[in-house]
């Protein structure tokens, strides 16, 4: 099997075109958002939002459908969850990063960076632990705390720890780091034991 048919192979098992698309659903809502006037607390609130939902696409991709007779013969599996979500990742990146140019999107393309790459760590970590079905929910609540924290920068008392990064200036390197260790992370588990297989899956049957 060639290394190209072993990727795409991959890819469909995982469903990645799908989380590819709902990606770009994301990034053109974000567009049309961006088109509308909103005030300080709305233009740093929503674009979090759509990047919350870009993560939540990446980790969806991680489940397979095929448990441990995969990991027991896929010698190139830890390669290619590595790979795969680290394209995804950049993927999401990119294209809410595009939806942005000519907007005003509010931290621009490194608050995009190291939020979706910061919750898609998140979500990584929670699919190791929870299994894959349930990889949603630590990024979603996450986005809780994150708007939670957003809200305290205009009603004291605030929310200033670098682990809430999307409270934090795009450039802020407490920040940068805790989303990138998170990600480091999460990507690190990922490679090594992939999403943990549940009971009544679906993608056990």
């Amino acid at each position: 099997m060639t290394g190209a048919r072993r990727v795409w192979l991959y890819a469909v098992s995982r469903r990645v075109p799908f989380a590819v698309l709902a990606m770009a659903a994301c990034a053109i809502g974000l567009r049309i958002a961006l088109l509308r006037h909103w005030d300080d607390y709305g233009a740093l609130q929503l674009p979090l939002i759509f990047e919350a939902a870009a993560a939540v696409s990446v980790v969806a991709a991680v489940p397979g459908p095929f448990g441990e007779p995969e990991r027991v013969a896929g010698h190139w599996l830890p390669l290619l969850r590595l790979g795969v979500t680290v394209a995804l990742t950049a993927a999401a990146v990119g294209l809410l990063a595009a939806a942005g140019i000519g907007g005003h999107l509010a931290g621009g393309t490194l608050a995009v960076l190291r939020n979706v790459a910061g919750i898609t760590g998140l979500g990584l970590l929670c699919a190791a632990a929870a299994g894959g079905g349930l990889s949603w929910a630590a990024p979603a609540g996450y986005l809780v705390a994150a708007v939670y924290a957003l809200y305290t920068q205009w009603h004291p008392p605030a929310l200033t720890t670098p682990w809430l990064w999307p409270a934090r200036p795009s450039h802020d390197l407490g920040g940068a780091v805790c989303a990138g260790l998170v990600f480091t992370c999460g990507i690190a588990v990922l490679t090594v034991r992939g999403a943990r297989d549940r009971p009544g899956d679906p993608a056990e049957s």
